[in-house]
């Protein structure tokens, strides 16, 4: 991500990106353009998506794809490659009402470029929405997902599924996703 010359207000980043064609994130003062994702990263975004969208029908939860913007209470504006709300999704916004507040789970797709950045700080960040449960790390050069559940007392537990005839247990919404499933019609490098 490139860093701007100069302090931006959030209203001038909505500005910037209702109108552009790339997505930005916003924080601190910051707008960062976000990198355009390869096919195996929109692939395995759109499964989940997708998976969720099925599992989820009839019932009080729903999935948002990255078109949906988020926003934390530590001032992130972000779009993660899949979110779910529970009941009312709270969301702000101009007319359409483009951003969320409320996630469940948060779900990224890691790439080179952003795994250490999704892991570390921008879990940090992720962590401020007291509404989310659990937050999906997926890898793309390999089966390997990474769960992080957060616990009543507030500490968050790592699971780790790394092979494809096994399942994630996603406990905020009751539903097991097969890695399989994740992981439909993706070739992995050798």
């Amino acid at each position: 991500m490139r860093q701007s010359q100069r302090r931006y207000t959030v209203e001038d980043y909505y500005f910037v990106d209702v109108g552009s064609p790339i997505r930005h994130e916003y924080y601190d003062g910051e707008i960062y353009a976000m990198s355009g994702g390869t096919r195996t990263h929109a692939r395995i975004g759109g499964n989940v998506f997708a998976a969720l969208h099925e599992a989820l029908r009839g019932k009080a939860c729903e999935p948002f794809n990255s078109d949906m913007r988020l926003m934390t209470p530590s001032g992130l504006h972000t779009y993660p490659d899949v979110s779910v709300v529970c009941g009312e999704a709270e969301v702000i916004g101009q007319e359409e009402r483009t951003t969320l507040l409320n996630p469940i789970m948060i779900v990224e797709v890691l790439s080179d470029s952003t795994r250490a950045y999704d892991r570390g700080e921008k879990f940090e960040m992720y962590r401020s929405i007291t509404s989310l449960r659990e937050y999906v790390l997926i890898e793309q050069i390999r089966p390997s997902v990474e769960l992080r559940r957060r616990a009543p007392d507030n500490e968050w537990t790592v699971f780790t599924t790394e092979s494809l005839d096994q399942v994630v247990h996603l406990a905020s919404i009751e539903i097991d996703l097969p890695l399989t499933r994740i992981y439909e019609r993706v070739e992995f490098p050798h």
